[in-house]
């Protein structure tokens, strides 16, 4: 069968030393972010009208759902580890910092330029056809506000060299800082941009920590998830923090635009469970056949992640034409009744999103002679090129 074929073919390619419970923890946060965007974000058609609504913001109840879903520091913390041990594999090559640099760059925005594209040309097309300006912004950003995360995960990759060995106790307290700054002090709402990138520069350096080795032993992991849990739930508790790990419209704070310190220590927990869940993923991805769908999502990350919201947004247009009020894909997210007929939708949008995939992942896997290189090629190709069929 193609199938087995297929399994056999990544089993084949894929080197002895590759880690794959690495691959797993990045697979379950993409998919983690992708579940949780769907599940969220309520496309509401009404009154000749589009808006996005939150459940959250109806159903309060459903906040620990943001603390399952809401995996940006997992990815953070895998971007540390693999953006750190590839600098290091490429200075013992013998390349450059500009090609090490270039090539994960190119990875990772070849794909975005294709999203730009269809989107530029569906926006305009929409807007020739008489669809209302407010409802094509409304679409666009549905689909680009989710990139903001590339372009610091860039930023913070392009600063590898610098921040490989910076304690992400320093982050941290930045953090801190700006929180108290702008909290307390009412400092100006700019130095928010402070916390982007300082709050996703503590996943990110513990990540290169992981990566030298610094973070060996089951201690430190039980360490991060029990300490960054206990201080996140001590800030929603007494310090007034919201509980949502992501943002719910009309909330006076939000802990992730810009991460707040409660965010910051629940990744910590996080990332403290994910060191934990390493070492029984990787006995679990002995089996081909699951590390074979891990592979392969991983492959896609980015194709997954950037075409999400366009297959939420497709099926949503699809339904008009059975109906503008469909529940759990039109109406307003304001009862437990909307969750459930969202949950139906789930593998709809799945399947909307698989057709997106089979046409746009040649983007992100490169030419011809670079797929070559990565799946499902020979086992010196993929050695060769210091990565296996599911390189970050």
């Amino acid at each position: 069968m193609a199938s087995s074929q297929l399994i056999q073919r990544i089993e084949a390619s894929t080197p002895a030393g590759r880690d794959r419970g690495v691959d797993a923890l990045r697979a379950l946060a993409i998919l983690g972010v992708v579940l949780g965007h769907w599940l969220v974000t309520a496309v509401v058609v009404g009154d000749g009208t589009v808006r996005v609504a939150s459940p959250l913001k109806h159903l309060p109840e459903l906040t620990p759902v943001s603390w399952v879903f809401q995996t940006l520091a997992v990815f953070f913390l895998v971007g540390g580890q693999v953006g750190a041990k590839g600098y290091t594999s490429a200075r013992a090559r013998g390349s450059t910092y500009g090609r090490w640099l270039g090539g994960r760059m190119a990875r990772l925005f070849r794909p975005v330029v294709a999203v730009l594209v269809v989107w530029a040309v569906v926006a305009g097309a929409l807007l020739a056809s008489g669809v209302a300006l407010d409802t094509v912004r409304v679409l666009v950003k549905l689909v680009l506000s989710p990139m903001w995360f590339l372009l610091v995960f860039a930023a913070l990759t392009a600063l590898t060299p610098l921040v490989a060995r910076l304690h992400p106790l320093w982050p941290l307290a930045a953090v801190l800082l700006g929180d108290l700054i702008l909290y307390c002090l009412d400092g100006p709402a700019w130095l928010g941009w402070v916390n982007v990138v300082a709050g996703w520069l503590v996943p990110y350096c513990l990540g290169a920590a992981w990566a030298r080795g610094d973070l060996s032993g089951r201690g430190m992991g039980w360490a991060l998830l029990l300490g960054g849990a206990a201080t996140a739930a001590g800030l929603v508790l007494w310090a007034g923090y919201p509980a949502a790990m992501v943002g719910v419209p009309g909330a006076p704070v939000s802990n992730l635009d810009p991460p707040s310190l409660a965010a910051v220590c629940f990744g910590l927990a996080q990332c403290g469970a994910a060191l934990l869940l390493r070492g029984p993923l990787r006995r679990a991805l002995r089996r081909p056949a699951a590390w074979a769908a891990v592979a392969l999502v991983n492959m896609s990350a980015m194709t997954i992640f950037l075409w999400h919201q366009t297959a939420l947004i497709t099926v949503t247009v699809a339904g008009l034409f059975v109906s503008d009020a469909l529940p759990g894909l039109h109406t307003a997210p304001d009862g437990f009744g909307w969750v459930l007929a969202r949950l139906g939708w789930l593998p709809v949008f799945g399947v909307a999103l698989l057709v997106c995939w089979g046409v746009a992942r040649t983007y992100e896997q490169g030419p011809p002679e670079v797929r070559r290189g990565r799946f499902p090629g020979r086992r010196r190709h993929v050695g060769a090129a210091g990565r296996g069929p599911t390189s970050g």
